[in-house]
């Protein structure tokens, strides 16, 4: 990467991190429809699948993006929020978009940006302006079938301007509430919204709130429900070593023998939700794919951040839960596939997080925990995530560090034991995941 290209996409870094950011909502497509007008609608010279829900939605979406490229199909793929560079939420066939097709297509589309934000009361988002770009970058590449993951909600979702072949729905948890409502009725209203006249939508297992109002909101508009335990369903799983190995009832068959390189049963889950999503998009489900497919397909399967081991000796694990909803299925899997003596744990989160809950569950499965900040301007400070820390854990189980960066350092310190299998999770917040993440990676 050169000099300039480098320089340039800081620059447009800048330049977007000095929008609204993602947790500032106007719920209107007013903006982004029309800077897509201004585009000539490059949305519309590609089918897609469209993904929503509270949890496991960038999962699902990298399994469907692998499952469609193994046969054969070119994908783009847009997901949120990023790790650790911007980048990473435009992907095209699997690949994060190169800094050169990055600077080129805000640059292209930036004279756009200004008329719409001229005509505005709200000047275009951060978000509206990042997926203007995949679905411009989406178009000029060109691919075939677009994997496109919800930012918040569904209905005013900024993605929702795409006509999409398939809808699916991840499990449905508290979270947003400001935005998307009080209750778990209430936000699957909102992420209803993606659902299409005539077109599938593959609906993960969901709580009986959930579900009555996603089959009512469904049949309101005449989508096609296909359910998780009724029409398609996770047969069998079994830990393997580096992921699980599994059996899933699709719409068009059974596929056995299929390895997943992901921990935890919520990832079973998904793969099931993203197979009969693929499913669905190839052909209704009317036949059986090609096993073998299939299989290559979910075996080139990554999720950074997710259950990821970053390092062994000791085993640091990475996982970007930060809900109610996402921190159980953190408490599951290490409880399942991870044998420790002891877990240390580094948790950074959000003040705007329903943290007491959150430390609860961590209780479950961890010795001891760490807690600190993260950069986020949201980010609950470290003397207040200690406070309550120290409400929920027994007497010497929590201690704090002024960052990320000692907070692992002191982990690394607590792990080395001459006779004591230990662990350290680092958990909290996509933000204090994607900081552990480049800090590990550079060994500091």
């Amino acid at each position: 990467m050169s000099g300039d290209i480098t320089a340039r996409l800081a620059e447009i870094t800048k330049e977007l991190d000095a929008r609204w950011p993602e947790s500032r909502i106007e719920p209107s497509l007013d903006r982004i429809r029309l800077l897509l007008d201004y585009l000539g609608n490059p949305q519309n010279t590609f089918r897609s699948i469209h993904i929503a829900g509270t949890n496991g939605k960038t999962s699902t979406s990298r399994m469907i993006d692998s499952l469609l490229q193994s046969f054969g199909i070119r994908t783009g793929r847009y997901t949120s929020p990023h790790l650790e560079d911007i980048r990473e939420r435009i992907s095209l066939d699997g690949e994060v978009i190169t800094p050169e097709f990055f600077v080129y297509t805000y640059e292209d589309i930036k004279p756009c940006i200004d008329l719409v934000d001229a005509q505005s009361e709200h000047p275009l988002s951060y978000f509206e302006v990042l997926t203007a770009m995949a679905y411009a970058a989406f178009a000029d590449a060109p691919i075939d079938v677009a994997v496109i993951e919800c930012g918040m909600g569904g209905a005013w979702d900024a993605t929702n301007v795409i006509d999409s072949d398939v809808a699916v729905m991840t499990p449905i948890g508290l979270d947003h509430q400001e935005y998307l409502g009080e209750t778990i009725g209430e936000i699957a209203q909102t992420k209803s919204g993606i659902f299409r006249s005539g077109k599938p939508s593959v609906l993960a297992h969901q709580s009986r709130e959930a579900a009555e109002v996603l089959i009512r909101e469904g049949a309101n508009i005449e989508s096609i429900p296909l359910r998780e335990g009724l029409d398609f369903a996770l047969l069998h799983r079994d830990v393997a070593v580096g992921g699980q190995l599994l059996s899933i009832q699709g719409i068009g068959g059974t596929y056995d023998e299929i390895f997943l390189p992901l921990h935890g049963r919520h990832q079973a889950s998904n793969a099931t939700l993203a197979l009969t999503a693929v499913e669905a998009f190839l052909g209704g489900g009317a036949d059986r794919l090609d096993v073998d497919v299939v299989r290559d397909g979910f075996a080139n399967v990554s999720s950074p951040g997710r259950l990821e081991v970053v390092h062994r000796n000791p085993t640091i694990i990475l996982d970007a839960a930060h809900n109610p909803h996402g921190v159980i299925a953190l408490r599951e899997a290490i409880s399942e596939e991870f044998s420790f003596d002891k877990l240390v744990a580094v948790v950074a989160i959000l003040g705007d997080k329903d943290v007491a809950n959150f430390l609860s569950e961590l209780a479950h499965v961890v010795d001891e925990v760490i807690v600190t900040e993260s950069t986020s301007s949201r980010a609950m400070p470290t003397e207040e995530l200690f406070t309550l820390a120290n409400e929920i854990f027994d007497e010497g189980q929590v201690s704090s560090a002024g960052s990320i960066k000692r907070a692992i350092e002191l982990a690394i310190d607590r792990a080395s034991h001459p006779t004591q299998s230990v662990g350290i999770l680092i958990t909290g917040s996509v933000v204090t995941v994607g900081t552990a993440r480049t800090l590990l990676k550079k060994g500091e």
